[in-house]
Order: structure tokens, then sequence, then C-alpha cells
């Protein structure tokens, strides 16, 4: 039976069984572990070099817009391919030693792992993959990519819950408060994510503390 860090099939796109409770309060919340296929599971390339460790926690979400159009990437094999396509782009364009984002979800709402050893670090819950995703911010903040141009549209609603769902993990893994969500607009001279999703991060902030 297939770990969910491992998942191979599209039957894996809905919550994890696992299931973590947080601390005691007035009321428990429970914080599932999304289906989340690593990079092994979509063949990516190995890094040119091997990825670096921060040596500290994040203390921010970061969103982004991968600016590529609003076609359909349905099913695993079509959000695997945009996978691929982002990540030839940062190695074979930009110089990079891998995909920039830590985490990357497609317009059908599968979340992938975009640089190696991020879902490692993020199941353990300490330290993060330096990433290359925001200028000053690569070893502060986890880069979340979704997919398609979201200027004047607003992403696919399983893209967004997929969305809620991967933040609100991350923070509660972390330790982070939801109020930590930011646009990578908020910290370089960008479009990203995009007008209408970045309105809608004040809501994406709300619906993670309420999953939380």
């Amino acid at each position: 039976m297939p770990r969910r860090r491992f998942l191979t099939s599209a039957a894996a796109v809905g919550l994890g069984a696992g299931a973590v409770i947080i601390g005691a309060g007035p009321a428990q919340a429970i914080v599932p572990e999304p289906n989340i296929f690593d990079c092994t599971a979509w063949d990516a390339r190995p890094p040119s070099s091997p990825v670096s460790l921060a040596g500290n926690n994040p203390n921010k979400i970061i969103v982004h817009h991968t600016a590529f159009a609003n076609t359909a990437d349905s099913g695993t094999s079509g959000s695997f391919a945009i996978a691929h396509e982002i990540q030839d782009l940062h190695m074979d364009t930009n110089g990079w030693i891998d995909s920039g984002q830590h985490f990357t979800i497609s317009r059908s709402g599968i979340i992938m792992e975009g640089r190696h050893r991020s879902m490692e670090r993020l199941l353990a819950g300490s330290n993060m993959v330096v990433g290359a995703h925001t200028v000053g911010q690569n070893t502060q903040g986890i880069g979340i990519e979704n997919n398609g141009t979201y200027t004047s549209v607003a992403p696919p609603s399983i893209l967004y819950a997929s969305l809620v769902s991967l933040c609100s993990y991350i923070c509660y893994q972390y330790g982070l408060s939801p109020t930590e969500i930011y646009g990578h607009r908020d910290f370089n001279s960008t479009e990203c994510p995009g007008d209408v999703l970045y309105a809608m991060l004040p809501q994406l902030r709300s619906d993670t503390a309420a999953r939380m």
C-alpha cells in the first residue's frame, strides 16, 4: 500500500487518511495531511547540485502563480507535465539547481513537491529547504506555485481548496500563524500572484485559520 508521500495513483487526490491534533484548548482542531506527490512520484530530474537547508524553520508562506495559460491540466499526467515544465524552465533557463518553489498545485487541485526534500522537511516539521522563488525570502518563506494566470480570473475552486489544505498543514507543522501568508508581490516588484489571487489572500488566511 503506497504511503501518502509516495503516491502514484489518481485515487490519491483527496485528503490524506492521517490527521494530527493541535494543542489543548476549548476546541481541538484536526489538520489533515494533504496528499502530496513527491518528486519521486512525478519523476523529477535530480537537482544539479545538492539542495541546501536553511538551518531554521520558515516564518511565512508565499503564494505565487505560474503565469502559464489557464488550460486544463486534468489528472496526474497533466499535473506532472506542469511540474516538469516548471522544473525545466527553472533549471535550463533560470540556471537554478532545481524547481524554485517548495510546492506546486495544479489547476485540477493536485499538490506536488517542487524542490527536492521540501516534503521531507515539512513532514518533520523542522528546518526548511532553501528555495529560489522570492528574492530575499528564500530562507524564510515556503513558496507555493499555483498553476495558471490569476490577473483577471480566480483560480479554480478545486485548486483553491488544495491551497487552503496545504497552507493549513504547513502552518500546523511549522507552528505558523495563518496571518503569515503573503503574495510574491509583497516582497518583490512583480504582478505575481495576479490581482485576483492576491485579492483573495485575506480570505485564504481566514479559511486557513478556520480549517485549523
